[in-house]
């Protein structure tokens, strides 16, 4: 996600670091080089013209001139300027004040919607509502089989009347039957087209008098670029959409889209989705703030501790807290216990991209290929528990014995107790920065809170 226009950032700053200060020259060369990097990533040339021009704005200003670290102002007023292009604040669902709360996605074929109406729907179970699918795309074949498919998955009902019912009835009285059964919420997955045509228009604004709904969200091809911009921007004049639903952003090295929706059509980006499983986790909300962090390679520790927190137990939080807090460091117990919980957490790959300052770490020695793990787990489980716990006595011959007692070579077991020793210098890292410890973060909702005391009084001085 946003690969290769982070990687040109990263360059940009790392060119202006030791340069001493910030001037006008120096400045100019690096916009020029941002410039060029939007434009790479497919950014709107009207949208990156406008950022560039508020960045020179502020960087010639007395903010930064004389900056002892220009390469940290520089990228500061870059996340800052990219939280406000992408819409500075998440936006929510918009739940009804009374009644079902409905939501309709729109969008082109094969932007993913059936797929989003099916994520969308555990989001809403998470947050405890009762939601129910609506299947009123009657044209695409096997599209309500496979909303109804999704649904059993998911053990969620879905509304179908059949192709043979137009689907502005479909839509009605899919309202009345969600009124009558107690359904809170319900997710329409409407029709799509190859392309924008009237027909297609005037069917959503028919569906969209009848059915008055809480948030019309398009469900857009990130990986399309310009072309996601063109669409929403078609979509929102003929419909007034209230939000957009990002897909396929795993796979979007640019980014274009992310960065030129919210400018051209200003309605904000709600979710992205970032992977094919259908759970609730691979349908992220969408925070501005934190994917410009991701962008300039600062990581997104927040999201990385959400995912953490949904899978990691209360015990295993104050274990892991203990041992940061006395700098004791993670030993192979700890790492099988990750291994074990980390394909809850989602694909290892998307984990490393929100690891803080993961630009300054050797990647090269943290695979992500998760076909790797199984040989992980294996080589773990052949230690002895004096060898889970004291990775320092691991010498030839006792990673020969466990090499041949998991089916593995040496060299692997090598590259085991590295990650090891990488996740370990990583974390001690992040604690030298500053950053939340991972234990108290992860249990910090789990806590039992203390009564909070009376303030005492304060003492009158004399």
């Amino acid at each position: 996600m946003f690969e290769s226009l982070s990687d040109r950032l990263q360059s940009t700053f790392k060119k202006i670091k030791g340069q001493g200060k910030l001037t006008e020259k120096n400045i100019s060369d690096s916009l020029r080089e941002v410039r060029r990097a939007f434009l790479e990533a497919d950014v709107n040339y009207k949208v990156t013209r406008d950022f560039i021009e508020n960045i020179k704005t502020r960087a010639l200003g007395q903010e930064v001139m004389g900056s002892l670290t220009p390469e940290l102002q520089i990228a500061k007023i870059i996340k800052e300027e990219l939280t406000t292009l992408m819409g500075s604040e998440s936006e929510k669902i918009q739940i009804a004040p009374s009644g079902p709360t409905v939501v309709m996605l729109a969008g082109l074929q094969g932007a993913g919607k059936t797929t989003v109406a099916a994520k969308l729907a555990l989001k809403f179970r998470k947050d405890g509502r009762n939601p129910m699918l609506v299947a009123a795309d009657v044209y695409r074949p096997a599209a309500i089989k496979q909303l109804q498919v999704l649904g059993e998955q998911i053990d969620t009902p879905v509304f179908a009347l059949g192709t043979d019912v137009s689907p502005v009835d479909i839509a009605k009285k899919s309202l009345q039957d969600a009124m009558k059964r107690g359904f809170d919420c319900i997710i329409i997955d409407t029709a799509g087209r190859l392309h924008i045509d009237e027909t297609l228009m005037e069917e959503l604004q028919s569906i969209k008098n009848v059915v008055d709904p809480s948030e019309i969200l398009l469900v857009v091809d990130a990986m399309t670029g310009q072309d996601a911009v063109n669409v929403a921007e078609n979509f929102n004049a003929d419909l007034d959409i209230s939000g957009v639903i990002l897909t396929k952003m795993d796979g979007d090295a640019r980014g274009g889209a992310a960065l030129s929706i919210r400018a051209v059509t200003q309605k904000p980006i709600k979710f992205i989705g970032v992977g094919e499983k259908i759970d609730a986790s691979s349908l992220e909300e969408f925070h501005p703030e934190r994917m410009a962090s991701r962008i300039i390679g600062q990581g997104d520790f927040q999201t990385l501790m959400e995912k953490a927190e949904a899978v990691f137990s209360e015990d295993q939080a104050l274990e892991l807290e203990r041992k940061l807090t006395e700098r004791k460091g993670l030993d192979f117990n700890d790492f099988l216990t990750q291994l074990e919980q980390i394909k809850n957490m989602g694909p290892l790959d998307q984990l490393l991209d929100l690891v803080p300052f993961k630009n300054q770490l050797p990647m090269q020695d943290i695979s992500p290929d998760e076909g790797n793990l199984k040989y992980a787990k294996a080589m773990i489980q052949s230690m002895t528990p004096v060898e889970r716990q004291n990775p320092s006595i691991l010498d030839r011959s006792r990673k020969i014995r466990i090499s041949q007692g998991s089916g593995t070579s040496v060299n692997q077991v090598n590259q085991l107790v590295s990650q090891l020793r990488m996740m370990n210098n990583m974390l001690n890292q992040q604690t030298s920065f500053g950053i939340p410890q991972i234990g108290k973060k992860l249990i910090g909702s789990s806590r039992p809170k203390r009564k909070a005391r009376k303030p005492r009084k304060k003492k009158r001085r004399r």
